[in-house]
């Protein structure tokens, strides 16, 4: 019996579930890489306008996940939350449904590192395995192929996706077993929270005192108190321009899943659970799909 062989640099069948605003631009990176790729979307609209944007590329939708991932040797997925990916995954429809033995499903959504490790042990029986492997960089990291990607999971099927998935990334990383790249997302959150706080009270209080906030921001950004959110997001809260990046309501589900995790593992988390109130107070106020840094909004 011959053993099917994988060369993850050479252009492969592969799949994509989920084509929101981050798995859009993600999965047009892999069908510009030279991979044939067919796309599912819960609404079949999304999947034939994302077909009639990349389909000089080889590029197909399919109307369910177990039909898209036939044949395919890697699955990539980026979807809402814990439900919505266990939707795309199990099931008689599902891609585990549809798998063949060795293929590799990699999980780009946020979700909570006890769901990896569900489809984890579900995936092994199969003959399959997960890679959790949320990602860093928003949707302009997306479009611009730039994100950061935290994996956890098998060695040996995270070797053969970070090539493949370095279509759209500019690191790719295994930090350990199933549920690591989770983890490492809710870390990555949980600094994003504080440093946007300070930043909207350090802005705030430049204001009060009558200093020229953009000014004062090319300043300092020249020194310890620089960051990419200070950088990119600095001189629009100064403009109160939030209609782009990050959602506060993404931001809110994420930290609903970092203080979770935190009462299970026993974290200490009080900066982060006063800045997931006060990202409520943005949601009550009717910014709900703003940017992460619309926190200013409640100091002026």
């Amino acid at each position: 019996m011959s053993t099917r062989t994988y060369d993850p640099i050479s252009p492969q069948c592969v799949a994509f579930l989920g084509l929101g605003v981050m798995g859009h631009p993600m999965a047009g990176h892999l069908a510009r890489a030279g991979h044939q790729v067919t796309v599912y979307n819960r609404t079949r609209a999304k999947a034939d306008a994302w077909v009639g944007e990349y389909g000089a590329f080889n590029a197909m939708a399919a109307s369910t996940p177990s039909e898209a991932v036939s044949g395919a040797t890697l699955v990539f997925a980026c979807v809402g939350n814990d439900d919505d990916l266990r939707s795309v995954v199990l099931g008689e429809q599902g891609a585990f449904a549809g798998m063949a033995p060795g293929a590799v499903f990699v999980d780009h959504t946020t979700a909570s590192a006890a769901v990896a490790r569900e489809l984890s042990t579900a995936a092994l029986p199969l003959g399959l395995r997960l890679i959790d492997a949320p990602v860093s960089g928003g949707n302009l990291g997306a479009v611009n192929g730039a994100l950061t990607v935290m994996c956890g999971g098998d060695a040996a099927a995270f070797a053969r996706m970070q090539p493949v998935a370095m279509a759209y990334s500019k690191a790719v990383t295994l930090l350990g077993e199933s549920g690591s790249g989770q983890l490492a997302k809710m870390v990555n959150q949980i600094a994003i929270a504080g440093l946007v706080q300070g930043l909207a009270e350090a802005i705030a209080f430049g204001e009060k005192a009558g200093l020229d906030m953009k000014a004062v921001l090319g300043v300092i950004g020249k020194g310890a108190a620089q960051s990419w959110q200070m950088d990119q997001r600095g001189p629009t809260m100064v403009e109160g321009k939030f209609d782009f990046g990050f959602a506060v309501d993404w931001m809110r589900k994420d930290l609903g899943l970092v203080l979770d995790e935190a009462q299970r593992n026993g974290a200490r988390l009080p900066v982060t659970a006063l800045v997931d109130q006060f990202y409520a107070d943005v949601q009550a106020t009717g910014g709900r799909r703003w940017d992460t840094s619309s926190l200013i909004t409640r100091l002026r």
